[in-house]
């Protein structure tokens, strides 16, 4: 048996339809922005913990860690987000150290328009010699 359709509801589930993708859309992409965000944070604050783990080696020196974290990031994700990486020795937890930084700026949705600016900090105790 059929279910007879009132004449009023003919075109009622496209209705319904984009009504539904008018709530559920912004909310998919708000979600894709945020793992997006975080995905790049992550990446860039491993690429600084491994730059000033290397420039903190015994025969190296913070310019070394800068390389190593650009290389590390444009491997990862892209070398745009590479662009503001700075070194210098620091003191860590008392100790002689080097610390790296990395800013960027993540674009909505990774296709431009307003970022959010991101800053994150690696830092290692330097070697000592024997």
């Amino acid at each position: 048996m059929r279910h007879r359709r009132e004449p009023g509801e003919r075109g009622s589930a496209v209705v319904d339809f984009v009504l539904v993708l008018v709530v559920l859309v912004p909310v998919f992409l708000g979600i894709l922005q945020v793992a997006l965000v975080l995905l790049v944070r992550n990446t860039l604050a491993s690429a600084a913990s491994e730059g000033a783990r290397y420039a903190a080696t015994l025969d190296r020196g913070p310019d070394d860690g800068v390389a190593r974290t650009r290389d590390q990031i444009d491997g990862a994700i892209s070398g745009r987000f590479a662009r503001d990486v700075s070194a210098h020795e620091a003191t860590v937890d008392g100790a002689p150290g080097v610390e790296v930084t990395v800013r960027a700026v993540v674009p909505a949705l990774g296709i431009g328009g307003p970022g959010i600016a991101l800053e994150v900090t690696g830092h290692a105790v330097e070697e000592q010699p024997p």
